[in-house]
């Protein structure tokens, strides 16, 4: 059974810092596109920060050159660096891998991590 757990969330003044951390676990043959979202309050949730299975990547507007979505070298991990932060950067992150297991190729998701910027 595949499982993601998240860490890294908490609160953070503007213009702070923090790197969310995802690791998967359990029989896992491949992992191809991994992202990262978020959800705030009332609002939809988003995509913040994607890597394709051919390893481009993308980036919301409101993020683009704040945050930086990478692989572990364990390849199970991926990260978000978040720079700069914002007010509106609240929400709750969550992680998304597309993985291949013996029986399925399927997306699982994080349980979520809050994050909370103060202004």
């Amino acid at each position: 059974q595949v499982q993601l757990v998240e860490s890294g969330g908490g609160l953070v003044q503007a213009g702070g810092s923090l790197r969310l951390s995802c690791a998967a676990s359990g029989s896992i043959f491949s992992i191809n596109a991994i992202g990262w979202y978020r959800q705030a309050p009332g609002k939809q949730r988003e995509l913040v920060a994607a890597i394709r299975s051919d390893s481009s990547t993308n980036y919301a507007d409101s993020v683009k050159g704040r945050f930086t979505i990478s692989r572990g070298n364990a390849k199970n991990t991926m990260y978000l660096q978040m720079n700069s932060l914002k007010p509106e950067d609240t929400a709750v992150y969550y992680c998304n891998m597309d993985i291949v297991t013996m029986t399925r190729n399927r997306d699982y998701w994080g349980q979520g991590t809050q994050v909370t910027v103060s202004s």
